[in-house]
């Protein structure tokens, strides 16, 4: 049992952690357990996961460095953060892929056992940075983790030399767990769930756990802790939550919510596939999941489930989307409601399947063979995946088109507190499901408002169709080359995506309302954007506001007029500038953008940088 920390901590308003080593020393472990201790203590939080894309790496190789960073604080916290307040490094290699973030004066904890001559060479130093004086300008902290971990488990039965070694981010952790004045109680309930049928493994990863406490607790090199208070936060039930389960869970809640069934159809591919994993936990719920043979047999079997009367949903990310293509336009054609979630990924070709990007936009919105205009949105947040899930769902259903949801890897695998919603706080759902037949029914009969067309569900008497991929006669859904009636159908299709503007809500900015510099960002960047545009206006920038787009397709209807309030526009983004040319395309301002393509998120400093140079 851990006792209180009896020093006297130092109040923090907010830390930055990043935890580095091999790709299987458990960083992300590690650094999830953090994680969450911290957002169940009370903290908001933002994570940023980081490994490499080999399964496996070569240990110790520069490439081959897994990481895990956390942002925790008791003020609002909206990126996991730039510069590092404490690097934890289990090996050279991570050290020198990693002390670039670390602010000079901060805390560097390294695994002094791995400093071997081999381990060094790997990581391509000429000499041991822990002893040439380069490591001068920080406080490091020199623990020999793999030796104190090994002296700690000596008498355990069971454990091979392996086992005992990969046991040591368990000792990082605890000094982590006393220096920011943490509770290790939640990770130890964490081992009882994990390894109940093994309790020689819950006693090992407990008993280092505790021992890296106390030995944080003894050593002189750190006098004292540091408290980070809990952080003030509407009232309500919270967790901590990923994207890429905030959108599962956001897709179960729309089918509870519209009565109907849902389904998955997917092919495994990072940084998408922990979707399909969530889902499968939740039979009990009514989800079918099919893990198909392929990315096109994958949104195939969708646009089956569609047809069947299932709210219908495919996952992939950028290669995937890109066979998913032609089924796409098929689902537009028929007129069925799909979901079609694409979580970004570093590109193209195999690109960087790690790390993230915003570069499969225009892919998203214009991918396609013929005039086949979807509706296109984005999430921004780890938790709001769960709201433009739920989104995506209700504007599939109500409109009888596909939606493209674009998340990235970024907020797929960060994750960030999130408010529990309850059920009958969602919005309505509602379909234009065909219960009965009636004497003058029409497939392709339409709503007025929405254009959306009936959904007669097959096996329903006297609402027999036809259905497929070739141009339908507007009225009876029979197969015509009548070239006036492609013409109208294809106006009808695109009138149909318009007329969607009339339900999403307008672009609101925030800070000002006009001024010298409107700052535009969508997707995943909005962490980045809205933390650098708030803290200019901490700094006394006053006509600096910020948009940011979750609607892509079509815009928000006010978007021309909150453009004409600024004199100057810049369009950030994670590409080489895609979205800024979408609205080139329908507006005539002058738009300046500002792009990264680098598999990492913007950062605060470079940012702010920029931005200053444009009100200058």
């Amino acid at each position: 049992m851990i006792t209180e920390n009896m020093n006297q901590a130092e109040a923090l308003d907010a830390v930055v952690i990043r935890f580095v080593g091999d790709s299987g020393d458990g960083m992300q472990l590690t650094g999830t357990q953090f994680s969450d201790t911290s957002a169940m203590f009370g903290n908001d939080v933002a994570t940023f996961p980081n490994y490499p894309s080999e399964i496996r790496a070569p240990q110790g190789s520069l490439y081959g460095v897994s990481g895990f960073q956390v942002h925790i604080g008791s003020v609002e916290v909206s990126t996991p953060g730039d510069n590092l307040d404490l690097l934890v490094a289990m090996n050279p290699a991570g050290l020198k892929t990693n002390l670039y973030a670390v602010k000079p004066g901060q805390t560097v904890i390294v695994d002094v056992d791995s400093f071997t001559k081999k381990n060094l060479e790997k990581a391509q130093y000429a000499t041991n940075p822990l002893e040439d004086g380069s490591l001068e300008n920080y406080r490091v902290i020199e623990v020999p983790m793999t030796s104190l971990t090994k002296e700690a488990l000596k008498d355990i039965e069971g454990l091979d030399n392996k086992s005992i070694t990969r046991s040591k981010n368990m000792f990082a952790l605890g000094m982590v767990y006393w220096l920011y004045d943490r509770s290790p109680e939640h990770t130890i309930e964490f081992f009882g769930k994990k390894f109940k049928n093994k309790p020689h493994l819950i006693e090992a990863n407990t008993r280092v756990l505790n021992a890296g406490y106390f030995y944080a607790e003894t050593i002189e090199l750190i006098p004292n802790s540091y408290s980070i208070s809990p952080a003030k936060m509407a009232g309500g039930t919270y967790r901590i939550i990923m994207g890429n389960t905030a959108t599962a869970w956001g897709f179960l809640a729309a089918a509870e919510k519209s009565g109907l069934e849902l389904f998955l159809g997917s092919y495994p591919i990072t940084p998408a596939t922990d979707i399909l994993h969530e889902l499968v936990k939740h039979k009990h719920f009514g989800v079918k999941a099919f893990q198909a043979e392929d990315e096109i047999a994958g949104i195939s079997s969708a646009i089956g489930a569609a047809f069947a009367g299932d709210l219908a949903i495919t996952t992939t990310s950028g290669p995937g989307l890109a066979l998913k293509g032609e089924a796409l336009g098929l689902a537009m054609m028929l007129e069925l409601p799909l979901v079609v979630v694409n979580v970004q990924r570093g590109g193209p070709s195999t690109g960087l399947p790690t790390k993230t990007e915003q570069s499969d936009l225009l892919q998203a919105m214009y991918g396609r063979n013929g005039e086949s205009p979807v509706i296109v949105i984005a999430a921004s947040t780890p938790a709001n995946c769960f709201t433009y899930a739920y989104e995506a769902s209700k504007l599939a259903l109500e409109h009888m088109t596909p939606v493209v949801l674009l998340t990235d890897g970024y907020i797929a695998n960060g994750s960030a507190p999130w408010k529990i919603k309850k059920l009958e706080e969602l919005p309505e759902i509602k379909n234009h499901i065909v219960k009965e037949a009636k004497e003058d029914w029409h497939p392709y009969d339409r709503d007025e408002e929405t254009l959306a067309r009936n959904w007669a569900i097959p096996g329903t008497p006297g609402l027999e169709h036809r259905v497929g991929g070739l141009e339908k006669d507007r009225v009876t859904g029979d197969v015509s080359h009548v070239p006036e009636n492609h013409e109208i159908m294809t106006q009808i299709r695109a009138e149909k995506v318009e007329r969607v503007k009339n339900y999403i809500p307008e672009i609101v900015p925030e800070f000002t309302n006009e001024g010298d510099l409107l700052v535009i960002g969508w997707g995943g960047t909005y962490g980045s954007l809205h933390t650098a545009v708030q803290q200019l206006n901490t700094e006394g920038y006053k006509n600096i506001g910020f948009a940011h787009f979750n609607y892509i397709n079509p815009l928000p209807k006010n978007t021309g007029e909150l453009l004409n309030r600024f004199k100057k526009i810049v369009v950030c983004e994670l590409n080489n500038g895609q979205f800024v040319n979408v609205l080139r395309m329908h507006f005539d301002n002058k738009f300046l953008q500002y792009n990264k393509v680098q598999g990492l998120p913007f950062a605060n400093n470079e940012l702010l940088e920029h931005l200053k140079q444009l009100v200058k």
